[in-house]
Protein backbone atom coordinates (compact mmCIF):
# COMPACT_ATOMS: atom_id res chain seq x y z
CA UNK A 1 0.00 0.00 0.00
CA UNK A 2 0.98 3.41 -0.37
CA UNK A 3 1.39 4.79 3.28
CA UNK A 4 3.77 1.74 4.04
CA UNK A 5 6.31 2.76 1.30
CA UNK A 6 9.54 5.13 2.25
CA UNK A 7 8.26 9.18 2.60
CA UNK A 8 10.92 9.51 -0.28
CA UNK A 9 8.57 7.28 -2.89
CA UNK A 10 5.57 8.82 -1.50
CA UNK A 11 6.63 12.28 -2.07
CA UNK A 12 8.59 11.59 -5.64
CA UNK A 13 5.24 9.62 -6.26
CA UNK A 14 3.30 13.43 -5.52
CA UNK A 15 5.56 15.17 -7.62
CA UNK A 16 4.49 13.11 -10.23
CA UNK A 17 0.46 12.35 -9.85
CA UNK A 18 0.86 16.35 -9.76
CA UNK A 19 2.69 16.71 -12.83
CA UNK A 20 0.88 14.23 -14.59
CA UNK A 21 -3.06 16.23 -14.05
CA UNK A 22 -1.56 19.60 -14.36
CA UNK A 23 0.40 18.02 -17.81
CA UNK A 24 -2.45 16.03 -18.87
CA UNK A 25 -4.91 18.47 -18.82
CA UNK A 26 -2.62 21.34 -20.60
CA UNK A 27 -1.49 18.78 -23.28
CA UNK A 28 -4.98 17.71 -23.68
CA UNK A 29 -6.54 21.73 -23.56
CA UNK A 30 -4.09 22.25 -25.96
CA UNK A 31 -5.47 19.23 -28.55
CA UNK A 32 -9.02 20.91 -27.80
CA UNK A 33 -7.73 24.40 -28.50
CA UNK A 34 -6.63 23.69 -31.83
CA UNK A 35 -9.18 21.43 -32.78
CA UNK A 36 -11.53 24.19 -31.98
CA UNK A 37 -9.54 27.13 -33.94
CA UNK A 38 -8.97 24.84 -36.80
CA UNK A 39 -12.70 24.53 -37.36
CA UNK A 40 -13.95 27.87 -35.90
CA UNK A 41 -11.56 29.81 -38.98
CA UNK A 42 -11.16 27.03 -41.74
CA UNK A 43 -15.29 26.82 -41.29
CA UNK A 44 -15.74 30.76 -41.38
CA UNK A 45 -13.21 31.14 -44.05
CA UNK A 46 -14.66 28.48 -46.27
CA UNK A 47 -18.78 29.84 -45.73
CA UNK A 48 -17.17 32.95 -46.87
CA UNK A 49 -16.02 31.28 -49.97
CA UNK A 50 -18.83 29.51 -50.96
CA UNK A 51 -20.88 32.50 -50.29
CA UNK A 52 -19.16 34.33 -52.90
CA UNK A 53 -19.43 31.21 -55.47
CA UNK A 54 -23.22 30.73 -54.94
CA UNK A 55 -23.77 34.43 -55.29
CA UNK A 56 -21.55 35.48 -58.35
CA UNK A 57 -22.69 32.23 -60.40
CA UNK A 58 -19.68 33.00 -62.56
CA UNK A 59 -16.38 30.74 -63.40
CA UNK A 60 -14.35 33.46 -63.05
CA UNK A 61 -14.40 33.05 -59.19
CA UNK A 62 -13.96 29.49 -59.74
CA UNK A 63 -10.78 30.04 -62.46
CA UNK A 64 -9.32 32.10 -59.42
CA UNK A 65 -9.69 29.18 -56.78
CA UNK A 66 -6.47 28.16 -54.78
CA UNK A 67 -5.24 24.15 -56.11
CA UNK A 68 -6.39 23.00 -52.99
CA UNK A 69 -10.02 24.27 -53.14
CA UNK A 70 -12.61 22.48 -55.08
CA UNK A 71 -16.33 23.38 -55.70
CA UNK A 72 -18.80 20.91 -56.13
CA UNK A 73 -22.68 21.10 -56.73
CA UNK A 74 -25.59 18.96 -57.68
CA UNK A 75 -26.72 21.13 -60.85
CA UNK A 76 -23.42 21.29 -62.41
CA UNK A 77 -22.73 18.07 -64.56
CA UNK A 78 -18.57 19.74 -64.57
CA UNK A 79 -18.85 20.00 -60.91
CA UNK A 80 -20.53 16.69 -59.66
CA UNK A 81 -19.90 15.92 -55.45
CA UNK A 82 -18.21 12.58 -55.29
CA UNK A 83 -19.56 10.09 -53.55
CA UNK A 84 -17.75 10.25 -50.67
CA UNK A 85 -18.97 13.43 -50.11
CA UNK A 86 -22.65 13.13 -50.94
CA UNK A 87 -23.87 11.66 -47.23
CA UNK A 88 -22.12 14.79 -45.39
CA UNK A 89 -24.05 17.09 -43.41
CA UNK A 90 -24.63 20.78 -43.70
CA UNK A 91 -21.86 22.99 -42.31
CA UNK A 92 -18.17 22.13 -41.53
CA UNK A 93 -17.22 18.14 -41.77
CA UNK A 94 -13.77 17.22 -42.03
CA UNK A 95 -12.96 13.68 -44.25
CA UNK A 96 -10.32 11.60 -43.91
CA UNK A 97 -9.44 9.38 -45.98
CA UNK A 98 -6.70 6.98 -46.71
CA UNK A 99 -3.91 9.17 -47.05
CA UNK A 100 -5.97 12.62 -47.79
CA UNK A 101 -7.64 14.55 -45.64
CA UNK A 102 -10.17 17.35 -46.55
CA UNK A 103 -11.99 20.12 -44.65
CA UNK A 104 -15.57 20.06 -46.18
CA UNK A 105 -18.28 22.85 -46.29
CA UNK A 106 -21.43 21.82 -47.10
CA UNK A 107 -25.26 24.00 -48.07
CA UNK A 108 -28.42 23.27 -49.45
CA UNK A 109 -30.00 26.30 -51.38
CA UNK A 110 -32.97 26.02 -53.41
CA UNK A 111 -33.04 21.93 -53.09
CA UNK A 112 -29.50 22.47 -54.12
CA UNK A 113 -26.27 21.41 -52.55
CA UNK A 114 -23.19 23.11 -52.77
CA UNK A 115 -19.63 21.71 -51.73
CA UNK A 116 -16.48 23.34 -50.88
CA UNK A 117 -13.63 21.31 -50.28
CA UNK A 118 -10.14 22.11 -49.22
CA UNK A 119 -7.55 19.70 -48.86
CA UNK A 120 -5.80 19.62 -45.74
CA UNK A 121 -2.73 17.54 -46.01
CA UNK A 122 -0.06 20.57 -45.47
CA UNK A 123 -2.05 21.62 -42.16
CA UNK A 124 -2.72 17.85 -40.84
CA UNK A 125 1.57 17.31 -40.98
CA UNK A 126 1.89 20.71 -38.93
CA UNK A 127 -0.94 19.55 -36.73
CA UNK A 128 0.91 16.21 -36.08
CA UNK A 129 4.00 17.51 -35.48
CA UNK A 130 2.76 19.95 -32.92
CA UNK A 131 1.16 17.33 -31.08
CA UNK A 132 3.86 15.06 -31.36
CA UNK A 133 5.64 17.93 -29.93
CA UNK A 134 2.57 18.23 -26.76
CA UNK A 135 3.63 14.73 -26.22
CA UNK A 136 7.05 14.98 -26.05
CA UNK A 137 6.69 17.64 -23.54
CA UNK A 138 4.11 15.89 -21.89
CA UNK A 139 6.94 13.38 -21.07
CA UNK A 140 10.12 15.03 -20.56
CA UNK A 141 7.72 16.85 -17.75
CA UNK A 142 6.79 13.46 -16.38
CA UNK A 143 10.88 12.63 -16.55
CA UNK A 144 11.69 16.45 -15.00
CA UNK A 145 8.73 16.12 -12.29
CA UNK A 146 10.36 12.68 -11.19
CA UNK A 147 13.97 13.99 -10.70
CA UNK A 148 12.89 17.13 -9.46
CA UNK A 149 10.33 14.95 -6.75
CA UNK A 150 13.09 12.63 -5.83
CA UNK A 151 15.89 15.34 -5.41
CA UNK A 152 12.88 17.22 -3.45
CA UNK A 153 12.35 14.11 -1.47
CA UNK A 154 16.12 13.35 -0.56
CA UNK A 155 16.79 17.06 0.94
CA UNK A 156 13.38 17.42 2.75
CA UNK A 157 13.81 14.31 4.39
CA UNK A 158 17.42 14.90 5.05
CA UNK A 159 17.32 16.09 8.76
CA UNK A 160 14.45 13.24 9.42
CA UNK A 161 17.23 10.88 8.22
CA UNK A 162 20.20 12.22 10.13
CA UNK A 163 18.37 12.07 13.19
CA UNK A 164 16.84 9.04 12.74
CA UNK A 165 20.82 7.56 12.57
CA UNK A 166 21.42 9.47 15.62
CA UNK A 167 18.59 7.89 17.96
CA UNK A 168 19.33 4.70 16.35
CA UNK A 169 23.51 4.70 16.60
CA UNK A 170 24.12 6.79 19.04
CA UNK A 171 23.81 5.91 23.25
CA UNK A 172 21.10 8.26 24.06
CA UNK A 173 21.39 6.79 27.64
CA UNK A 174 24.91 7.76 28.50
CA UNK A 175 25.14 10.73 30.13
CA UNK A 176 26.94 12.99 28.45
CA UNK A 177 25.04 12.33 25.37
CA UNK A 178 24.53 15.90 23.78
CA UNK A 179 20.39 17.19 22.98
CA UNK A 180 19.52 16.56 19.98
CA UNK A 181 17.24 19.48 19.35
CA UNK A 182 19.91 21.88 19.46
CA UNK A 183 21.15 20.48 16.31
CA UNK A 184 18.09 20.99 14.25
CA UNK A 185 15.95 24.24 13.14
CA UNK A 186 13.26 25.43 14.90
CA UNK A 187 10.87 23.29 12.58
CA UNK A 188 8.76 20.23 12.57
CA UNK A 189 12.27 18.26 12.45
CA UNK A 190 13.04 20.18 15.22
CA UNK A 191 10.34 19.52 17.67
CA UNK A 192 9.70 16.01 16.95
CA UNK A 193 13.45 15.94 18.09
CA UNK A 194 12.89 18.16 21.09
CA UNK A 195 10.19 15.27 21.96
CA UNK A 196 12.78 12.64 21.65
CA UNK A 197 15.13 14.65 23.97
CA UNK A 198 12.33 14.97 26.05
CA UNK A 199 11.06 11.70 26.69
CA UNK A 200 14.96 10.37 26.28
CA UNK A 201 15.06 12.69 29.77
CA UNK A 202 12.26 11.26 31.75
CA UNK A 203 13.21 7.18 30.31
CA UNK A 204 16.76 8.62 32.06
CA UNK A 205 15.22 9.55 35.28
CA UNK A 206 13.02 6.30 35.17
CA UNK A 207 16.13 4.10 34.84
CA UNK A 208 18.22 6.37 37.50
CA UNK A 209 15.95 5.64 40.04
CA UNK A 210 15.37 1.89 39.47
CA UNK A 211 19.02 1.71 39.52
CA UNK A 212 18.85 3.26 43.11
CA UNK A 213 16.40 1.54 44.35
CA UNK A 214 17.67 -1.90 43.41
CA UNK A 215 20.76 -1.01 44.98
CA UNK A 216 19.85 0.79 47.82
CA UNK A 217 17.17 -2.52 49.04
CA UNK A 218 19.92 -4.95 48.36
CA UNK A 219 22.35 -3.12 50.13
CA UNK A 220 19.95 -2.61 52.93
CA UNK A 221 18.67 -6.25 53.21
CA UNK A 222 21.80 -7.38 53.41
CA UNK A 223 22.16 -6.79 57.18
CA UNK A 224 18.70 -7.88 58.62
CA UNK A 225 19.57 -11.25 56.12
CA UNK A 226 23.16 -11.46 58.00
CA UNK A 227 20.86 -11.07 61.25
CA UNK A 228 18.48 -14.16 60.65
CA UNK A 229 21.52 -16.48 59.24
CA UNK A 230 23.29 -16.22 62.17
CA UNK A 231 20.13 -16.15 64.86
CA UNK A 232 19.26 -19.67 62.70
CA UNK A 233 23.09 -20.76 63.01
CA UNK A 234 22.40 -20.32 66.72
CA UNK A 235 19.27 -21.41 67.22
CA UNK A 236 20.50 -25.22 65.87
CA UNK A 237 23.46 -25.30 68.39
CA UNK A 238 20.46 -25.74 71.16
CA UNK A 239 18.60 -28.18 72.31
CA UNK A 240 16.04 -29.01 69.74
CA UNK A 241 13.81 -31.72 68.86
CA UNK A 242 13.10 -32.74 64.91
CA UNK A 243 10.15 -30.49 63.78
CA UNK A 244 11.71 -27.16 65.40
CA UNK A 245 15.21 -27.96 63.91
CA UNK A 246 13.42 -28.47 60.61
CA UNK A 247 11.65 -25.16 60.92
CA UNK A 248 15.07 -23.54 61.51
CA UNK A 249 16.80 -25.15 58.61
CA UNK A 250 13.70 -23.73 56.68
CA UNK A 251 14.06 -20.44 58.01
CA UNK A 252 18.05 -20.88 57.22
CA UNK A 253 17.08 -22.10 53.66
CA UNK A 254 14.63 -19.48 52.69
CA UNK A 255 17.27 -16.65 54.15
CA UNK A 256 19.88 -18.16 51.59
CA UNK A 257 17.49 -17.61 48.97
CA UNK A 258 16.74 -14.46 49.69
CA UNK A 259 20.22 -13.27 50.18
CA UNK A 260 20.95 -14.87 46.33
CA UNK A 261 17.49 -12.69 45.21
CA UNK A 262 19.39 -9.62 46.47
CA UNK A 263 22.72 -10.44 44.47
CA UNK A 264 20.91 -11.13 41.51
CA UNK A 265 18.91 -8.02 41.78
CA UNK A 266 21.39 -5.71 42.53
CA UNK A 267 23.56 -6.77 39.28
CA UNK A 268 20.40 -7.06 37.07
CA UNK A 269 20.26 -3.32 38.30
CA UNK A 270 23.99 -3.10 36.55
CA UNK A 271 24.36 -2.35 32.63
CA UNK A 272 25.22 -6.04 31.32
CA UNK A 273 28.28 -4.54 29.71
CA UNK A 274 29.74 -4.18 33.25
CA UNK A 275 32.64 -6.89 33.88
CA UNK A 276 32.05 -6.85 37.35
CA UNK A 277 32.70 -10.67 39.25
CA UNK A 278 30.45 -9.70 41.63
CA UNK A 279 28.16 -13.19 42.48
CA UNK A 280 31.41 -15.28 41.51
CA UNK A 281 31.68 -18.07 38.93
CA UNK A 282 30.44 -21.25 38.80
CA UNK A 283 30.57 -24.24 36.23
CA UNK A 284 26.98 -25.62 35.20
CA UNK A 285 27.78 -29.50 36.78
CA UNK A 286 28.69 -27.91 40.57
CA UNK A 287 25.42 -25.28 40.21
CA UNK A 288 23.69 -28.23 39.54
CA UNK A 289 24.60 -30.44 42.02
CA UNK A 290 24.36 -28.13 44.97
CA UNK A 291 20.75 -26.92 43.41
CA UNK A 292 19.58 -31.11 43.37
CA UNK A 293 21.29 -31.05 46.85
CA UNK A 294 18.85 -27.98 47.81
CA UNK A 295 15.51 -29.17 46.08
CA UNK A 296 16.13 -32.75 46.49
CA UNK A 297 14.32 -33.01 49.71
CA UNK A 298 11.27 -31.22 48.92
CA UNK A 299 10.91 -33.12 45.89
CA UNK A 300 10.90 -36.27 48.15
CA UNK A 301 8.19 -34.86 50.39
CA UNK A 302 5.91 -34.33 47.50
CA UNK A 303 6.62 -37.74 46.58
CA UNK A 304 8.15 -36.97 43.31
CA UNK A 305 11.09 -38.27 41.47
CA UNK A 306 14.30 -35.66 40.73
CA UNK A 307 17.19 -36.63 39.16
CA UNK A 308 20.00 -34.66 37.81
CA UNK A 309 20.43 -36.23 34.85
CA UNK A 310 24.42 -35.64 32.59
CA UNK A 311 23.26 -36.14 29.08
CA UNK A 312 26.65 -35.08 27.33
CA UNK A 313 29.28 -35.68 30.00
CA UNK A 314 29.13 -31.87 31.32
CA UNK A 315 31.90 -32.75 33.96
CA UNK A 316 34.21 -32.68 31.40
CA UNK A 317 33.25 -28.81 30.56
CA UNK A 318 35.36 -25.89 32.60
CA UNK A 319 33.28 -23.26 31.01
CA UNK A 320 32.45 -20.46 34.06
CA UNK A 321 29.06 -18.76 34.35
CA UNK A 322 27.89 -16.21 37.06
CA UNK A 323 27.32 -18.23 40.16
CA UNK A 324 24.11 -15.84 41.37
CA UNK A 325 22.67 -15.69 37.73
CA UNK A 326 23.03 -19.32 37.38
CA UNK A 327 21.49 -19.93 40.79
CA UNK A 328 18.68 -18.28 40.28
CA UNK A 329 17.96 -19.32 36.86
CA UNK A 330 17.70 -23.34 38.17
CA UNK A 331 16.07 -22.66 41.65
CA UNK A 332 13.17 -21.15 39.97
CA UNK A 333 12.76 -23.30 36.98
CA UNK A 334 12.75 -26.56 39.74
CA UNK A 335 10.30 -24.82 41.98
CA UNK A 336 7.52 -24.09 38.79
CA UNK A 337 8.32 -27.90 38.08
CA UNK A 338 7.61 -28.47 42.05
CA UNK A 339 4.68 -26.35 41.80
CA UNK A 340 2.98 -28.07 39.05
CA UNK A 341 3.82 -31.28 39.16
CA UNK A 342 1.66 -33.53 41.54
CA UNK A 343 2.65 -36.70 40.57
CA UNK A 344 5.35 -38.38 37.90
CA UNK A 345 9.09 -37.16 38.16
CA UNK A 346 11.10 -34.16 37.28
CA UNK A 347 14.15 -34.05 35.42
CA UNK A 348 17.45 -31.63 35.55
CA UNK A 349 19.58 -32.72 32.16
CA UNK A 350 22.60 -30.95 31.65
CA UNK A 351 24.12 -30.69 28.16
CA UNK A 352 27.43 -28.99 26.84
CA UNK A 353 25.67 -25.96 25.49
CA UNK A 354 22.85 -25.34 28.63
CA UNK A 355 20.47 -27.21 30.71
CA UNK A 356 16.53 -29.19 30.12
CA UNK A 357 14.20 -29.02 33.17
CA UNK A 358 11.25 -31.42 32.47
CA UNK A 359 8.19 -32.61 34.25
CA UNK A 360 5.11 -34.93 34.21
CA UNK A 361 2.95 -31.75 35.12
CA UNK A 362 -0.11 -30.26 33.39
CA UNK A 363 2.02 -28.68 30.98
CA UNK A 364 1.21 -25.29 29.51
CA UNK A 365 -1.00 -24.49 26.42
CA UNK A 366 0.64 -23.22 23.23
CA UNK A 367 -1.18 -20.21 23.33
CA UNK A 368 0.25 -19.31 26.76
CA UNK A 369 4.13 -19.99 25.86
CA UNK A 370 4.97 -16.30 25.57
CA UNK A 371 2.70 -15.17 28.35
CA UNK A 372 4.18 -17.16 31.38
CA UNK A 373 7.27 -15.09 30.87
CA UNK A 374 5.48 -11.75 31.63
CA UNK A 375 5.34 -10.57 35.31
CA UNK A 376 2.21 -11.90 37.25
CA UNK A 377 1.33 -14.23 34.69
CA UNK A 378 0.64 -17.46 36.14
CA UNK A 379 -1.08 -19.47 33.80
CA UNK A 380 -4.89 -20.95 33.60
CA UNK A 381 -4.11 -23.57 36.38
CA UNK A 382 -1.80 -21.71 39.55
CA UNK A 383 -0.22 -23.71 41.96
CA UNK A 384 2.12 -22.51 45.08
CA UNK A 385 2.02 -19.20 46.81
CA UNK A 386 3.99 -17.15 44.14
CA UNK A 387 3.35 -14.14 42.50
CA UNK A 388 3.91 -15.01 38.67
CA UNK A 389 7.23 -13.35 38.84
CA UNK A 390 9.64 -16.03 38.85
CA UNK A 391 9.89 -16.82 35.13
CA UNK A 392 9.66 -13.15 34.73
CA UNK A 393 13.08 -13.16 36.33
CA UNK A 394 14.37 -16.07 34.66
CA UNK A 395 13.28 -14.14 31.16
CA UNK A 396 15.39 -10.80 32.59
CA UNK A 397 18.09 -12.56 33.59
CA UNK A 398 18.79 -14.75 30.54
CA UNK A 399 18.56 -11.29 28.45
CA UNK A 400 20.62 -9.61 30.74
CA UNK A 401 23.47 -12.68 30.21
CA UNK A 402 22.40 -13.62 26.68
CA UNK A 403 20.95 -16.51 26.88
CA UNK A 404 18.05 -18.52 25.27
CA UNK A 405 15.12 -20.10 26.87
CA UNK A 406 12.43 -21.63 25.42
CA UNK A 407 9.58 -23.81 26.49
CA UNK A 408 8.04 -27.21 24.97
CA UNK A 409 6.00 -30.08 25.98
CA UNK A 410 8.05 -32.40 27.86
CA UNK A 411 8.20 -36.00 26.79
CA UNK A 412 7.33 -36.48 30.02
CA UNK A 413 3.71 -35.09 29.92
CA UNK A 414 4.34 -31.72 31.07
CA UNK A 415 6.65 -28.86 30.84
CA UNK A 416 10.01 -28.68 29.05
CA UNK A 417 12.17 -25.48 30.28
CA UNK A 418 15.46 -25.48 27.67
CA UNK A 419 18.51 -22.89 28.72
CA UNK A 420 21.06 -22.24 26.17
CA UNK A 421 24.01 -20.71 27.63
CA UNK A 422 25.34 -19.40 24.37
CA UNK A 423 27.33 -16.20 26.25
CA UNK A 424 29.76 -16.79 28.95
CA UNK A 425 29.42 -14.45 31.59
Amino acid sequence: MAFQQPLVWRITTAFLVMTLIVSGVFSLSIVAIVHFIEEQMVSEQLDHKLNKIISSNGSDILSNLDDNLHFYTTNSPNQPIPKYFSNLGTGFTEVVRSNEAFYVYARDVNDQRYILVQEQNEFEAHEQALFTAVLIGFLVSILGASCLGWLTARRVISPLTRLAQQVRYRDQLHALAPPLAQEYADDEVGHLAAAFDDSLNKLKQLLEREKLFASDVSHELRTPLMIIASSCELLKETSLNKPQYNQITRIERTTDDMRDLVQTFLMLARSKHDKTTLGGSTTLLKAAKEQSEIWATQFKEKGISFEVIDEQNVNEDLAQYNLSFLKTVIANLLRNALHYTEQGQVQLILMTDGFRVEDSGIGIPSEQKEQIFHPFIRGSQTRGEGLGLGLSLVKRICEHQNWLISVNPSILGGSCFHVLLNSRS
